[in-house]
């Protein structure tokens, strides 16, 4: 008896962050990615195969001045991003942990506004234990009769990130655990042919060796779902904007499309049907490049008029600069202190009143400031939805700290000073480098680690390890984010709610003209070259 085949093709986009066209918001040039040439690959594929899903696996509605703009300036447009999704037919979404920045109820007005269902199995009501969003997963069975089931996943770890009032009444439960308990579910009671796992999150180990890549907190767990859990057949994953496919783990097909519609992802499944049912009897995952695809048109008519507000908001002014404040060389601008830097210091001890201060260079894009300062410059500098808090801490803490952005750096080859590895794979962190104002200090990477602090002083006194001090920095590190275990749980001395971005606006258009200045309270050595 000859046995029926089909094919089934999973779509995956994950970590859009906002980027729908394909252009620059800094410089206004032609980007070779985005959702809406993601878009043009997704139409494309529907023409080629018959049967497809398309899942977001998370971090959609945060990332670009245009998602800014429009949660925090002019909320009253419809959501541009719900829109394209809307526009592309979206299966389903999995929220992030970057759709929290904004506040639950801009959140659930976004999920309203979906024509598509968002899963979560592990973030859950409180109070009653249910799924928070509604569903946990969903099944679609397909015309021929294949029951595709999609289990949505959130990483755990966002309660370490997130202000408690964006999440107040949510709890995060093990993703693991979850999916332990919703597959037989799926299986026994929704009769799902195919159980496919999608998690906002990627892996905490070595996808050829198992060795761990990261301190094992809970954030991403994605390869002890494919070794831990029964039943999975497709694992898409996401969060650490990574380009993975052509992979399995445990048996487990494994696909990352890196961030802002750089790939789409695609899962293809070879189905047979038996007595017993459909089976999968092989799968193949692939990353389909957006770089050669077109933009969509439609996607540049659905959200001109937002568009156009957003770019009109950019481009107002906010003050001048006497001196210079660009970067021209990120890994330059981390050795040795930079006016940007100290600038950024500055306004977050105006802003709360410390006399400490740490922050970060976010990125190897931060253009700095020209001689015009517009809003354009601000939110291309500062990206992310950041308010500040002031915690108190001791001498050891900050100790402790300075050691941990140390690590960023190391010795190479050559013996010059270069950006230890790990800091670029399996995705680069340049934010987890923090930078210092009000203290004075050297860190030497010629020193084992730990012992890279070869001077640490305040008003020309050493830093006493037993003292306490008022640092500010921003609600990311002051969880402990990034692995900075010394903040975690220090008392909170100040909150201020406001972002970072209106912050930075405001101080400038205070003071209308910003002079440029670095007093070089900090530097960073090589003690073998210079000895």
């Amino acid at each position: 008896m000859s046995l029926e085949q089909c094919e089934v093709v999973l779509l995956e986009t994950s970590d859009l962050h906002g980027f729908i066209l394909p252009r620059s918001y800094a410089t206004r040039s032609e980007a070779g990615h985005g959702l809406a040439r993601i878009a043009a690959v997704v139409k494309a594929m529907r023409r080629m195969h018959s049967h497809t899903l398309l899942i977001d696996n998370g971090d959609c509605l945060q990332g670009t001045p245009l998602t800014y703009y429009h949660a925090k300036v002019n909320s009253e447009l419809p959501n541009p991003v719900i829109a394209c999704l809307n526009e592309l037919h979206y299966d389903a979404a999995v929220p992030g942990n970057h759709e929290f920045n904004y506040g639950l109820p801009y959140l659930q007005s976004a999920m309203e506004a979906s024509s598509f269902p968002w899963l979560s199995a592990n973030i859950v009501d409180a109070s009653t234990g249910q799924p928070a969003f509604g569903k946990p997963y969903l099944v679609r069975e397909m015309e021929n009769g294949v029951r595709i089931g999609i289990l949505g996943l959130t990483t755990s770890y966002i309660p370490v990130w997130e202000q408690p009032q964006h999440i107040a009444g949510l709890r995060f439960e093990d993703p693991v655990e979850a999916a332990q308990k919703w597959i037989p579910v799926m299986k026994a009671e929704e009769q799902a042919d195919v159980i496919v796992v999608s998690y906002h999150g990627g892996f905490e180990r070595d996808l050829d060796t198992g060795q761990p890549t990261e301190p094992l907190t809970g954030e991403n767990v994605g390869y002890a779902l494919c070794q831990e859990v029964e039943g999975i057949d497709v694992l898409l994953t996401g969060h650490q904007h990574r380009a993975i496919a052509e992979r399995s783990i445990n048996g487990v097909c494994v696909v990352q499309p890196a961030n802002e519609g750089r790939f789409l992802g695609k899962v293809t499944l070879q189905m047979e049907k038996s007595l017993e049912g459909w089976k999968v009897i092989s799968r193949r995952s692939e990353l389909v490049s957006a770089e050669e695809a077109g933009p969509d048109p439609v996607f540049e008519e659905l959200i001109s008029k937002i568009e156009e507000l957003t770019q009109e908001w950019l481009d107002q002014p906010s003050g001048y600069v006497d001196g210079n404040m660009t970067v021209h060389s990120h890994f330059a601008a981390r050795l040795q202190e930079h006016p940007l830097m100290e600038f950024i210091n500055r306004v977050q001890m105006d802003a709360s009143g410390a006399d400490i201060s740490c922050a970060a260079l976010f990125d190897n894009v931060s253009p700095g400031f020209g001689e015009r300062i517009t809003m354009r410059e601000i939110v291309s500098n500062y990206i992310y939805p950041n308010t500040l808090k002031v915690l108190r801490v001791t001498g050891s803490d900050i100790k402790a700290a300075l050691e941990k952005s140390a690590e960023y750096f190391e010795v190479n080859a050559e013996g010059e000073i270069a950006v230890n590895p790990s800091y670029l794979a399996p995705k680069p962190q340049h934010y987890n480098y923090d930078m210092w104002e009000g203290i004075d200090y050297t860190l030497d990477i010629s020193q084992p680690m730990g012992q890279r602090v070869t001077r640490l002083e305040r008003n020309g006194q050493p830093l006493r390890a037993e003292a306490e001090y008022d640092v500010v920095m921003n609600n990311y590190r002051a969880s402990g984010g990034g692995n900075f275990a010394m903040f975690g749980g220090k008392p909170v001395v100040k909150d201020i709610p406001t972002d970072m971005v209106e912050l930075l606006a405001d101080y400038i258009r205070e003071r209308g003209r910003l002079t440029v200045s670095v007093n070089n309270n900090w530097r960073v050595v090589n003690g073998m070259e210079e000895g």
